[in-house]
């Protein structure tokens, strides 16, 4: 069965779309000064290619900056996602994973046993959300999916 949906497991380096392809430059844009950390925990979550949780990302980032500490990752996190540079994954089975925004709209399966996402998209399934909204009155403006999922045995 052709579901007309794409699998991504590692995805390249995204950008907002209102990033100009620079994270720091977009935030310097915004008005927020690009600190040696901020700077750090943008280098690698521009660079990763999986979902990482902050525990992770303050591991990642203290090989380029051995001074970060995890209450800095936390606050910096909440200033990337206040301007739009990154997004926030609330995820039912666990804290919060992250990822810098990206242009191209996706949805998220994540693996109950393993923790794994994978990024996918669907134009069958974007479609039928643009009808549902429709014949209901409303036009989408922003949504987000995910599917827990276990891999068939």
């Amino acid at each position: 069965m052709d579901t007309g949906a794409t699998f991504d497991p590692a995805p390249p380096t995204r950008y907002h779309p209102l990033m100009k392809q620079d994270p720091t430059q977009a935030l310097r844009d915004t008005g927020v000064r690009v600190t040696r950390q901020r700077e750090a925990l943008l280098k690698v979550l521009t660079e990763a290619s999986d979902h990482p949780d902050a525990a992770e990302l303050h591991r990642r980032a203290r090989t380029l900056d051995d001074s970060l500490s995890l209450a800095t990752v936390y606050r910096t996190l909440s200033v990337l996602e206040r301007e739009g540079v990154v997004l926030r994954l609330a995820l039912e089975n666990g804290g919060a994973r992250y990822e810098v925004a990206d242009a191209p709209h996706h949805d998220h399966i994540v693996d109950l046993d393993t923790g794994q996402i994978t990024e996918f998209r669907s134009e069958k399934i974007e479609q039928l959300q643009r009808e549902i909204a429709a014949e209901l009155g409303y036009e989408i403006i922003h949504h987000r999916m995910e599917l827990y999922c276990r891999k068939k045995t």
